[in-house]
């Protein structure tokens, strides 16, 4: 499990978040080899090789165009991702390109987005917005932790063929109140948003608890209250899926098109996230592909064949392609300034003396009252670039050199 996955756990934010098999963690993930998955495959494994797809059902490789046949047919294509491994977002984008071809009408699903934040994804499909603008009106990097380097392909390529983006998720206040209070606790209002949840599939919960048993979880997480956390975050990966198969029922019912959904791997293994939640109110015929990453070193990968209906083996990425900050900000009223939020403990910024509560007064001289245009500033840097940060700390002015270096793995505790 990785590091973004446990600053995840302990925010209560996403349980499966980096999954599966990112940066060599692959022969060690736990999601790989479980007995779940499809009758008809369940129990079985295949070896998987860099630059192959494999068929679940088969058992053996296929080709690209192959696969892109099969999909042609459905109405809802879901493909997982590692939010920070380009090489999976180029796959999305090679399927999208695929399937426009053969037959043009398509939808594109995103996880990124709230329902409640349609409207610039609308004008950016529409072809209203810059890049610029979208990433500013779009509030990309309040919204979602991830450069848009990665995704900058997709969206170029929807706005070039006018194929609309749709929001699939619901906003974090309300995940947050159902992992705290459960469904009951939300206003009617919200429950508009996120349907009643189905907490009795009893293979997701063993998928989740196995993700979340094999978590180096730190000291002041454990204890008698270990449980009790666990259904919480369950409750919010629940959430999260119900709402994410709605939104997508519902983008076929307004466009009559195919949807692919694009979402973290998490959300569709071994079909029992958003794609089993989809089929079990609309069982028209749809397609899982997942990729997984084979760590460097391994000619193969021994993974279930339960995992997806298609299995795209990718080799291990030595660093993702866009430095990883790990700071978080937040602002207080009356206070113009930024706040560092928390301690990073992931990310280029883990390794500098940023705290919490450090006053933010510039970045390479500039000033900045928006997380959203701060963040935006920091993603424009590459790996090896610096950031001169200038803070307030204690009543005392302090200045930092943020170095985008990636920190060596940390060493589990004994």
């Amino acid at each position: 499990m990785n590091k973004r996955t446990l600053m995840c756990l302990a925010l209560g934010i996403s349980l499966l978040t980096g999954l599966p098999g990112v940066y060599g963690q692959g022969q060690d993930d736990p999601t790989l080899l479980l007995d779940l998955g499809r009758p008809s495959v369940r129990g079985r494994t295949l070896d998987i090789s860099p630059g192959a797809i494999y068929s679940s059902q088969s058992g053996g490789s296929v080709t690209f165009d192959r696969m892109i046949r099969d999909l042609d047919s459905c109405r809802y294509v879901f493909i997982g991702e590692s939010h920070n491994s380009l090489a999976m977002h180029d796959i999305q984008l090679a399927v999208i390109q695929g399937l426009r071809e053969r037959r043009g009408e398509l939808v594109v699903g995103l996880e990124m987005y709230s329902v409640t934040d349609q409207e610039p994804l609308t004008k950016w499909s529409l072809g209203l917005l810059t890049t610029k603008e979208f990433l500013a009106e779009g509030r990309w990097y309040v919204n979602w932790n991830f450069n848009f380097g990665y995704y900058r392909k997709i969206f170029e390529y929807c706005k070039e063929m006018s194929i609309p983006l749709r929001a699939l998720n619901v906003p974090r206040d309300i995940i947050s109140r159902v992992r705290m209070g459960g469904w009951e606790s939300l206003s009617e209002d919200q429950k508009r948003l996120v349907p009643a949840l189905d907490l009795t599939q009893a293979d997701h919960k063993r998928l989740i608890r196995a993700v979340f048993s094999s978590t180096e979880l730190p000291p002041q997480m454990k204890g008698a209250g270990l449980d009790m956390m666990f259904e919480g975050l369950y409750r919010s990966q629940v959430a999260w899926d119900e709402t994410m198969a709605a939104n997508a029922r519902q983008a076929f019912q307004v466009g009559k098109a195919r949807v692919v959904v694009l979402a973290g791997s998490g959300h569709l293994l071994y079909h029992l996230g958003i794609n089993y939640r989809v089929s079990q109110k609309d069982p028209s015929p749809s397609r899982t592909i997942v990729c997984v990453s084979v760590p460097s070193g391994l000619k193969s990968l021994k993974v279930s064949r339960g995992l997806a209906d298609y299995i795209w083996a990718i080799p291990e990425e030595a660093r993702p392609a866009f430095p990883e900050i790990g700071l978080a900000f937040k602002r207080f009223g009356g206070l113009d300034n930024l706040v560092v939020d928390r301690k990073p403990i992931d990310g280029a910024a883990s390794a500098s003396d940023f705290d919490k509560g450090d006053v933010i007064l510039s970045a390479d001289g500039k000033a900045f009252s928006d997380i959203n245009a701060l963040r935006t500033y920091l993603a424009g840097f590459g790996w090896d670039e610096e950031v001169k940060f200038r803070l307030l700390r204690a009543g005392q002015e302090k200045e930092i050199i943020l170095k985008l270096v990636q920190p060596p793995p940390k060493v589990p505790a004994k």
